[in-house]
């Protein structure tokens, strides 16, 4: 045995020795784990939700008016670019970008891809006036473009960088005083994929300047922009997180539309009416059943799993794929607290076998009470589910079941590891430990209530394990590792990613840290990739896992488990969303 394995190996022993959570059984008394998770910080605060229904119309007709106006404008502006005029594709970009930050995306998709479709043409297709390096020496400009081109998958090198470094290969000093450049090529900088250096140069060096510029220069206009950017750009940030953010931000702009400033807000408002209306829907269905008092032992996070869906989907025509998943991702919470804090090795192994039959026939066969309690509890609840969708889809209903059978297999073996003292090593733990953070279940299980756009080739293309759904798992399993390892250290719990990368590599803990972070960093880029035209599946398709992702980088970000330890990043976003509105005037 090595000297570190050695070292884990005791601490994993003392931690076990130090405190009274170890399960203990004697003959006939199971002592269980004194772990205590908090309860839910909201009450019933969402429990009921009125609005009346000719409030709700009034908005509804309201927002359809402006949406009409700002549709009408979209068509002018494109027939305006038609004439390859610098200044009118400038003022598209403008547009795009203003539509996408207000999160007014989801009314004009179409009209968004047309936009951008013209864009490219443009800069990469006209060969009479410009050639395939054109673009305006304006690093505020060309930023912009290439982050909305990526962001939607069109090819646009980063090379169109290097015009912006000196003759020895840096970024020209003189960058550093166009500050709402460097804010535009840090966010563009967070879209590039894998062995792009020019990239990763360009975000050190905009990181470092901003930084300075935030720090001694606190009056700046964007200083606040800034600091947000610093702290979540906007390829990790949540679409409707953003859009709030950004409406208070457009609206100070003197040039700012106002019309789409009106729309933007009374949009927001409605949206935050549709989604409380949803919550306190789905809190109802977890009173019914009673679960925070069948299951007092689990995590109460109701609202923090909707708030998660939300950030996966907002639209009001995904509603049944969000309500759904967040059921079953309030399942899948209880399941996980079961298997890793509650339940003993015998009642697991029991359970597990219970799960793999799916029939309630076998619950006389389990023991204790709680297992009967949860094994009725599931099997009612999918049953629920079920009537949710047609005859024709309801390969999509059993495929979810497969998927929580899949995930549950794998929290009986890490329950085996934990009873045993076992420490498994890095690639054994991933073969396991992949599908026990339950992000391949999550994104499976957000798919089947969307209705017609996923198909049966959809779930063969999941059941593959693609780069993309690859790339977010394995994100979300080092972030989940390296922000919960030190509670669950202190509580008998098996060892994280962290302690099994230091056995396998004979590496201190800072050292595995450092290298799982940076492997957080590549898949980003890896996922970036997944969207390159043509893709695999349709964008809505790899939008849902990109979403996953960015909820991901919320809730882990910094060392954090914000799901299991609620604290101020969630409380505010989930405020921001589902408590204030926006004042309209």
């Amino acid at each position: 045995m090595s000297n570190i394995q050695h070292q884990i190996l005791l601490s994993l022993s003392q931690n076990n020795n130090n405190n009274n959570e170890k399960i203990i059984i004697h003959k006939n008394v199971v002592v269980r784990p004194t772990t205590k998770f908090h309860p839910s910080i909201w009450g019933d605060r969402f429990l009921h939700y009125n609005v009346s229904q000719q409030h709700l119309e009034c908005k509804e007709e309201r927002v359809k008016e402006l949406v009409e106006v700002v549709r009408k404008e979209i068509m002018i502006s494109l027939l305006s670019s038609c004439d390859n005029n610098n200044n009118d594709i400038d003022e598209l970009m403008k547009l795009i970008d203003s539509v996408q930050r207000l999160g007014l995306s989801h009314h004009f998709e179409t009209q968004i891809e047309q936009m951008l479709e013209s864009v490219y043409q443009y800069y990469y297709y006209s060969t009479t006036k410009h050639d395939l390096n054109y673009y305006k020496h304006d690093l505020h400009h060309d930023s912009i473009m290439f982050r909305l081109l990526r962001q939607h998958g069109f090819k646009v090198s980063s090379s169109i960088f290097e015009k912006f470094k000196d003759e020895k290969g840096n970024f020209k000093k003189s960058l550093i005083t166009d500050v709402s450049g460097l804010l535009s090529l840090y966010e563009a900088s967070y879209l590039s994929y894998v062995g792009e250096s020019i990239l990763d140069e360009a975000l050190a060096f905009t990181t470092t300047h901003l930084k300075a510029i935030v720090a001694n220069s606190k009056d700046h206009p964007l200083s606040h922009q800034i600091s947000k950017a610093l702290e979540r750009p906007l390829r990790k940030t949540i679409e409707r997180l953003h859009a709030r953010f950004y409406i208070s931000i457009y609206e100070k702009d003197a040039s700012h539309n106002k019309v789409l400033l009106e729309l933007a807000k009374l949009d927001f408002n409605l949206l935050q009416c549709f989604h409380k209306m949803e919550l306190s829907e789905i809190m109802r269905w977890w009173k019914k059943h009673d679960f925070a008092n069948k299951f007092p032992f689990a995590r109460d996070r109701m609202v923090e799993l909707y708030f998660w869906m939300l950030g996966i989907y907002y639209e009001p025509k995904y509603s049944r794929a969000r309500k759904l998943t967040t059921k079953i991702s309030a399942l899948i919470s209880i399941t996980d607290d079961i298997y890793d804090a509650y339940g003993t090795i015998d009642e697991l192994e029991l359970l597990t076998q219970a799960m793999q039959r799916w029939d309630i026939n076998f619950i006389d066969k389990l023991e204790p009470e709680y297992l009967k309690t949860y094994y009725k509890a599931m099997l009612t609840s999918y049953e629920e589910f079920e009537k949710e969708f047609t005859k024709e889809e309801l390969y999509k209903h059993q495929y979810a079941k497969e998927e929580m059978k899949k995930l549950i297999r794998a929290y009986l073996e890490e329950a085996r590891w934990l009873n045993d003292g076992y420490l498994p090593s890095f690639d054994e733990h991933l073969k396991v430990s992949y599908v026990s953070c339950a992000y391949t279940t999550l994104i499976a299980t957000s798919y089947v209530g969307m209705h017609d756009i996923v198909t049966h080739e959809t779930l063969n293309w999941l059941s593959k394990d693609p780069k993309i759904v690859s790339a977010s798992t394995l994100l979300a399993r080092f972030m989940d590792d390296i922000g919960s390892r030190k509670f669950e250290q202190e509580r008998n719990h098996i060892p994280s990613t962290v302690e099994c990368y230091m056995k396998q590599y004979g590496v201190s803990e800072k050292e595995a840290i450092e290298e799982l972070n940076k492997r957080v960093v590549n898949y980003w880029k890896e996922i970036n990739e997944d969207f390159i035209r043509p893709t695999v599946m349709p964008f809505p398709i790899l939008v849902r896992v990109l979403n996953v992702t960015k909820v991901l980088d919320l809730l882990y970000k910094n060392g954090d488990d914000q799901y299991t330890h609620v604290g101020k990043v969630f409380k505010e976003s989930i405020a921001a969303l589902l408590i204030d509105p926006i004042p309209v005037l």
